[in-house]
């Protein structure tokens, strides 16, 4: 078995709806998926009360797209060979194959994912865990099964290859309504050495 029974479910799953359950909850929104039920997406609430035991994956967003933290998922998947990226200090990957931005590709542009041709910013062979999976298919050339080797060696990636996406793909990483995950610290705001003195008072004319 090349790929978990869970996965095509999860990829295909539809996150950050408003939960039925619990519409008039603060922490509502639908962006968790249990890997033994298999059951679609459900919020913070339905994990306390229904999934209490069960291995869950929360998923965020970045750029409108779904995303999970590396952390989360190589614990259960092989990710090798998937393009990870750093947002906001948290590692993650994307869960499905993106549009890709329209015109020729850039110059200078040597690694691109195998399924859908986007460009990648290291040797990886594809750009999400929807485009690995299409390679399995095709191929049979890769898994997403753990082995010893690859619990033992988690994080998969050197650190070296941990990479930033680019400026224009670059915003905050959501997981539900928080605005960001990691807020970064508001640069220090220094006092201004060359301020302003005041008019020099001329001592009085002594007679």
């Amino acid at each position: 078995m090349l790929v978990p029974p869970w996965l095509e479910s999860l990829l295909s799953t539809s996150f950050f709806t408003i939960c039925p359950r619990h519409n008039d909850s603060p922490r509502n929104e639908c962006n968790m998926y249990c890997l033994d039920c298999m059951s679609g997406a459900f919020c913070f609430y339905c994990r306390s009360s229904r999934h209490k035991d069960h291995p869950v994956i929360q998923i965020r967003r970045s750029s409108y797209h779904n995303v999970v933290r590396v952390a989360e998922i190589q614990k259960v998947l092989d990710i090798s060979e998937v393009q990870t990226y750093v947002i906001n200090s948290a590692r993650v990957l994307f869960l499905n194959e993106r549009p890709q931005p329209k015109g020729p590709v850039g110059k200078g542009v040597s690694h691109l994912c195998e399924i859908c041709g986007r460009s990648l910013l290291d040797p990886f062979r594809f750009c999400s865990l929807g485009c690995k999976l299409e390679g399995i298919k095709k191929n049979g050339e890769a898994s997403f099964v753990l082995s010893n080797k690859n619990e033992e060696e988690i994080p998969q990636e050197r650190e070296g290859m941990q990479r930033r996406l680019p400026t224009k793909e670059k915003e905050e990483l959501r997981e539900g309504r928080q605005q960001d995950m990691h807020r970064s610290t508001p640069p220090p705001t220094h006092s201004n050495s060359r301020r302003r003195k005041g008019i020099p008072q001329r001592a009085p004319f002594v007679t």
